[in-house]
């Protein structure tokens, strides 16, 4: 054996022990007549002694030889640590080495292998795998190991089957732009890799399969952030004969289950608000309820002086900034100017200040006097010592750049405690959404969700009124799950695609197996789908997920570690009949 323990299992009752340890090295320090040795695996680390006293001359010459990052298997007796260390599991213990041997040597690595590192974030995407020997990173991925297992512990324990469906997919119009694979067999015909495996995991609900799930991942082509990968892990469900009801109760089971075994916390009964009021009340439909600072419309109460900025606008709306109204000028004009930028796009900022002594001062006190201040600070349920801080224009856009200066202020006034999870189901989406520019509707969701019941007919008449009978599952202002209620016969799914834009023929060739399967039975069923990756993230308290992913790519989509994507020689493009023009 390499080793008889790991390096982070020996303690106080293990003292006598001849053991066999294997490891890196952490860290050497040579006091002349004694040498220690930080030998580190994925379990910990234990300190290692060599001196002048009790060990041969060779062996710690050869000690005195060690690099960083060596590879050693040493063998020796635990013995009492004379200076203890309490914040080090086996801190109370070393080993007395007796021989040692080099398993592998190492270059001195490009950055240091400790919880704070001197690698900036390229140079450790370059050389993840020693990246991943840090602390840090080394407990993300055992973290997202823990959801895994408790997310197939609850769900097996439902009833659930885990079923893999294929990467090789066809490729369709609706969502992201697919990544697609040439097929040598096939000349000028391409695979796709799945955006998602939903038309598959309908077909297992015609199967009969009734509860289905798979922690599978996603391909989707599209431009990156902080949450957001080429390749992407979904826990993706279904389930036969069932009603949105079934559905939230299951899946907020499941995040309870999570939040209890992971975190060590006992939500009560998760909010619930349509998509119409989270818009209202917050400006998103995925909002952070974490803290207040509720929108309040004030057209009513805005709109009946010469302020034509408040008059012209289709909406006027506040919310009141707890404890900012010490705020100076000049950290006013900042902020002002921040709503501006481009990323937000604002046209200005009202603030009104709400005083110690009961009083208000504003930005607009040419056109508003106290007694209007009042009834704003009565509206956005600002107290003395709050802020103020009212945005106009169109109503869509309007609310957005709200919804973005709320979290600005919830940020630089530490309201977003990573420690508190507060979930949430935004229900009632709007079934289509208009494209504006080509005056077109496409599927909110996808084109096989179903609309809430007795509204199909509305498709004809009014198609932005009809709701989807569909659902996100928000935790602190992250969607961390989405689905609904699916279409589940043929009809129904024919008039979607119609109203889509979709000819009975492009119907048929994008989607003809899934309508002919609907011909033979198929129950009422709908589902879910986690994003895995950053549902760990937020649990784990960050909101990034690129540690929580052992070979994650960067914001261009490029592996920089591996160097892909990378061109193919002649002769593969030949015989996957491609030819490129570069």
């Amino acid at each position: 054996m390499y080793r008889s323990h790991n390096c982070g299992e020996l303690r106080s009752s293990h003292i006598a022990t001849e053991v066999t340890l294997a490891g890196w090295v952490q860290k050497i320090r040579d006091k002349g007549f004694v040498v220690w040795i930080d030998l580190r695996d994925r379990y910990g680390i234990t300190q290692l002694v060599l001196d002048g006293e009790r060990t041969s001359p060779g062996l710690l010459e050869q000690a005195r030889e060690l690099g960083r990052e060596f590879v050693l298997q040493v063998q020796g007796q635990v013995i009492e640590r004379a200076s203890k260390n309490p914040k080090l599991p086996t801190g109370e213990i070393e080993v007395l080495v007796s021989d040692l041997k080099v398993l592998n040597k190492a270059q001195l690595p490009p950055f240091t292998i400790e919880d704070v590192t001197d690698g900036g974030e390229d140079l450790r995407m370059k050389y993840r795998y020693l990246d991943i020997r840090r602390n840090r990173i080394k407990q993300n991925l055992i973290f997202r190991h823990q959801v895994t297992m408790e997310v197939r512990k609850y769900l097996s324990g439902q009833g659930f089957i885990e079923i893999e469906t294929p990467y090789l997919i066809k490729s369709t119009p609706e969502g992201a732009r697919d990544f697609v694979v040439p097929s040598r067999m096939n000349e000028g015909q391409f695979y796709a890799l799945p955006q998602s495996p939903q038309t598959f995991k309908q077909l297992l609900m015609v199967g009969g399969m009734d509860k289905y799930f798979q922690i599978v991942k996603c391909f989707r082509d599209e431009d990156l952030r902080a949450d957001r990968q080429p390749e992407f892990t979904q826990i993706d469900c279904e389930m036969a004969f069932v009603e949105q009801e079934d559905i939230l109760n299951t899946f907020e089971g499941l995040t309870r289950h999570l939040l209890q075994e992971i975190k060590g916390i006992s939500p009560g009964s998760f909010p619930r608000l349509t998509y119409d009021e989270a818009m209202r009340r917050y400006g998103n439909d995925k909002p952070d309820i974490r803290f207040g600072m509720e929108f309040a419309e004030l057209n009513a109460l805005s709109q009946h002086k010469d302020f034509q900025v408040f008059n012209s606008a289709e909406l006027v709306v506040g919310i009141a900034v707890p404890g900012a109204a010490g705020y100076t000028r000049k950290e006013l004009d900042a902020l002002v100017d921040w709503v501006k930028r481009p990323q937000v796009g604002a046209r200005g900022l009202v603030y009104v200040k709400c005083n110690p002594d009961g009083t208000y001062k504003s930005s607009v006190d040419k056109f508003y006097g106290q007694e209007d201040l009042a009834a704003w600070a009565k509206a956005t349920g600002a107290k003395a010592g709050d802020l103020i801080c009212i945005l106009s224009g169109d109503t869509h856009p309007t609310r957005t750049q709200l919804s973005a200066l709320r979290m600005e202020m919830a940020t630089r006034l530490g309201l977003r405690d990573p420690g508190v999870f507060a979930p949430l189901w935004v229900v009632d989406f709007p079934l289509l959404e208009l494209d504006e520019a080509t005056g077109d509707y496409h599927a909110m969701h996808h084109p096989f969700t179903s609309p809430k019941p007795g509204q199909l007919e509305l498709l004809e008449t009014d198609p932005a009124a009809v709701r989807a009978n569909a659902y996100d599952l928000v935790l602190n202002g992250n969607e961390i799950g989405g689905g609904s209620i699916r279409i589940h016969d043929k009809d129904t799914q024919a008039t979607m695609f119609r109203h889509l834009g979709f000819t009975p023929d492009e119907a048929r060739e994008q989607f003809g197996f899934l309508m002919d399967a609907f011909q033979y039975g198929a129950p009422p069923h709908g589902g879910i789908a986690f994003g895995l990756d950053r549902l760990v993230a937020i649990l784990g308290g960050q909101e990034t997920i690129r540690d929580f992913i052992a070979f994650p790519k960067n914001n261009s989509g490029r592996d920089v570690m591996i160097d892909a994507p990378a061109r193919i020689d002649a002769g593969q493009l030949k015989e996957l009949h491609l030819k490129l023009d570069l």
